[in-house]
């Protein structure tokens, strides 16, 4: 065998078989997510139980559900600002309906079902993201400007709803019928909580959707390339549209499990949730140039923030600590995305004199 047939063929093997970087990048998520497990386990005993996992998986679901909608806003090259004052927005409407409505002009107080609640609140949810798809695809305002403006006007309207004060006793009154808000955040099915419920639910909603859909086909091509995805005929524009209202709804629908947890809705809950939604995507392998990104890591990048957020407290370290570990980790996974994407561009070609198939071209 000539010596370059042995260079090709010991290229081939380093690219296409084993290449242990290439693996470690592609999967730190799920090796940090058991490093985090293994540590806590053995700091303390109360850690690797499965009552505390399932406590700390509803706790994830709220993280998990905004990232599942922020993704899809990644993968389509922009960003959300507005996921966390949305989901404020969401809890305290979701507070004012259940307090009961008052209509003066007829002498009644209207005590809506959860139902219609949780209805009303995913509609606002849509809405605040049909005006940022709006401001972004129609009028050309930069993601991040678009969804910074929003982010304010939404939380300003949270604080003048309540006057900067906080509902309480969601629970609702039997003889209203308006009961069964808590159970969000507190009710299990087959013992699992029903917000890590719903996180599945809509994990494999939005999976299919991606994979298995023309909207996903589309979602990717727009991300990846929009001037060459809308000269092959894909509606950029209501792609786009249609990413920042599915985010929206996510993030309205993490919001009233957030209340239902908290049994009370706040102007100020979900400060600062966008970033933490951003950094479970980033997290998970998902390039903030766009056009890259699965659920799949998306999932695991929001098991490793809350993970760690639940056993730095377990362990007792102070809640300051907590937010310079969650930086850091934050810092830590975007430089490693950028040495992903920086490895596949600079990928060797082949040697040997043979050309590139195309698939050894792919990532």
């Amino acid at each position: 065998m000539s010596y370059a047939a042995k260079t090709s063929r010991s290229h081939r093997f380093g690219a296409e078989g084993f290449d242990l970087g290439k693996i470690l990048l592609e999967g730190r998520a799920f090796f940090a997510l058991i490093a985090i497990i293994i540590i806590f386990s053995c700091l303390s005993p109360n850690y690797f139980a499965l009552e505390n996992f399932l406590t700390m998986a509803s706790h994830v679901a709220i993280y998990g559900i905004l990232a599942i909608g922020m993704l899809l806003v990644i993968i389509n090259g922009g960003i959300d600002l507005s996921v966390g004052s949305t989901l404020g927005l969401s809890g305290v409407v979701a507070g004012f309906f259940m307090q009961g409505v008052t209509l003066k002009m007829f002498g009644v107080v209207l005590y809506p079902s959860v139902w219609v609640v949780v209805v009303l609140c995913c509609a606002l949810g849509a809405f605040i993201g049909l005006v940022n798809g709006i401001l972004i695809a129609r009028f050309k305002v930069p993601a991040f400007v678009a969804t910074l403006g929003v982010m304010y006007v939404v939380r300003g309207f949270a604080l003048l709803m309540t006057n900067g004060l906080t509902y309480n006793n969601l629970g609702g009154r039997a003889d209203l019928g308006n009961t069964g808000f808590d159970w969000l955040g507190f009710d299990r099915l087959f013992d699992v909580p029903v917000g890590v419920l719903i996180l599945a639910v809509i994990a494999v909603l939005c999976s299919i959707a991606l994979n298995r859909s023309a909207f996903g086909r589309w979602l990717y091509a727009s991300g990846g390339n929009a001037r060459a995805a809308e000269l092959s005929g894909v509606p950029v524009k209501h792609v786009q549209i249609g990413v920042y209202m599915l985010s929206g709804v996510c993030a309205a629908v993490a919001g009233l499990i957030l209340s239902s947890q908290l049994t009370s809705a706040g102007p100020t809950a979900g400060t600062t949730y966008e970033l933490t939604a951003i950094a479970a995507v980033v997290i998970g392998g998902a390039s903030l140039m766009g056009g890259t990104g699965n659920i799949r890591g998306t999932l695991l990048g929001a098991f490793v923030i809350g993970f760690l957020s639940d056993g730095l407290v377990i362990i007792g370290i102070s809640s300051y600590w907590q937010t310079v570990f969650t930086g850091a980790v934050i810092v830590l996974a975007v430089l490693l995305n950028a040495i992903q994407y920086r490895r596949r561009v600079k990928r060797p070609a082949p040697t040997g004199g043979q050309l590139a198939s195309p698939q050894g071209g792919k990532a």
